[in-house]
């Protein structure tokens, strides 16, 4: 098989900052919405930003892709403006979608991003229609479905996959796999694994560590790539979920041990440490971090003076007027 190259100290670096952004982001979310600061649930990805980072940085500028309802780090490391992504959370008129869409519903036609969804495994056929419509149109480009684990029992993954196949789609499937679905053990809820599934349409799998950085980006730049010349890939990525399924979830489905031990697997602390072993200086990565958290201080002042969504704009891009004609 082969293997990709290992990403440069700079690009290392680079991904580096969009986890501490990721994290800093998640975190702020997680007191703003046990501050009522935040309608409705939200579903938190911390433990998770190294397949955001590695993934969404392995794209290229004609890629698209379609999220999930824990899609924040996929956003963001796509490089949505940060204050937009926080005015959107938080409803604010200035969100990337005027506020309409809030936490589960984050999209920028712009960037690729075809969105989040907050039914499971909803984004796969959205990415599905995205990759052939490059292959349509010649783009070149390359479309990512991004689901969890506990989307693997849902027909449209099945469907999904053997369309791609049958029409050798510039598609790759990004599997979340942190082991819970929603609230039970993925186990309990799959009967089979995700690469006897590919198997059976024939699609290429990869399984790595998903809290190494530089192992997503490596796996994903190769599948990227190979999806883009021969048609879909699987990549899946075995990470952690260190909250609840959502914000405010008690986990008493988990045991206290592993709940404990999960930032032993930090995937922010290893590549901390490989920064550090690659030369970078403890000084460097502090001012970092520090530089990451006043951009999102920033950003989050900005999103609490914004005004709230005009009440007529609630009706704006939903109905169309009708059109009446001569004689009609």
């Amino acid at each position: 098989m082969h293997q990709p190259a290992k990403p440069t100290p700079d690009k290392q670096l680079a991904l580096h900052r969009t986890m501490l952004l990721i994290r800093a982001t998640e975190t702020a979310l997680s007191k703003l919405f046990a501050d009522g600061e935040i309608p409705g649930f939200i579903h938190l990805s911390v433990g998770q930003e190294a397949v955001a980072a590695g993934v969404v940085g392995a794209l290229g500028d004609r890629d698209t892709f379609a999220t999930t309802h824990r899609g924040h780090g996929h956003v963001l490391a796509r490089g949505v403006a940060l204050d937009r992504f926080f005015k959107e959370i938080m409803g604010r008129a200035g969100g990337a979608c005027g506020g309409r869409g809030g936490s589960m519903h984050v999209a920028d036609l712009a960037l690729g991003v075809l969105g989040a969804n907050g039914i499971v495994g909803a984004g796969l056929p959205l990415a599905t229609g995205s990759a052939l419509a490059h292959q349509t149109r010649r783009t070149g480009g390359v479309a990512v479905a991004f689901f969890g684990d506990g989307a693997m029992a849902e027909g449209a993954l099945h469907e999904c996959l053997n369309m791609a196949a049958l029409w050798a789609l510039p598609l790759v499937f990004v599997c979340e796999n942190n082991g819970w679905s929603e609230f039970s053990p993925t186990s309990r809820q799959f009967a089979a694994s995700l690469g006897d599934l590919g198997g059976a349409f024939g699609i290429p799998h990869r399984r790595v560590d998903g809290n190494d950085v530089a192992a997503v980006t490596a796996a994903a730049e190769d599948v990227v790539e190979g999806a883009r010349a021969g048609g879909p890939r699987i990549l899946e990525c075995v990470t952690t979920r260190w909250h609840g399924h959502f914000e405010g979830d008690p986990q008493r489905y988990r045991s206290a041990d592993e709940i404990a031990g999960l930032p032993e697997n930090d995937p922010l602390r290893r590549s901390a440490a490989a920064l550090l072993a690659a030369g970078v200086g403890e000084e460097a990565l502090a001012s970092l971090a520090e530089a990451v958290d006043a951009d999102v201080r920033a950003a989050l002042d900005a999103a609490r003076e914004d005004a709230l969504p005009d009440f007529a704009a609630a009706y704006r891009d939903v109905y169309t007027p009708a059109m009446h004609t001569a004689g009609a």
